[in-house]
């Protein structure tokens, strides 16, 4: 899915998986809903622990913010990211 972004110019989005460490969902959920890049995160119940909804100009954006911004919240111990199809 390719969305209009800023100033009409296309953005690639992305939904991020996330463990963490017991007792540390809502503090992990609180500090990605902070980042610039998430525009929606979500307490989850199975699997995973929480799912972040992550907008870049592209998918390298996307990997960029998840590897230096999302895994090095304190708490987090494991994420799988899926890339919306861009057709």
């Amino acid at each position: 899915m390719i969305r209009d972004g800023w100033l009409g110019a296309p953005m690639s989005v992305g939904y991020v998986l996330i463990n963490v460490e017991p007792g540390s969902e809502s503090n992990v959920c609180d500090a990605a809903a902070s980042l610039d890049c998430v525009t929606d995160s979500n307490l989850l119940f199975g699997d995973y622990d929480l799912i972040v909804k992550v907008e870049g100009d592209n998918m390298g954006d996307i990997a960029r913010n998840v590897v230096e911004s999302i895994r090095s919240i304190p708490g987090v111990v494991n994420t799988k990211t899926l890339a919306c199809a861009e057709m």
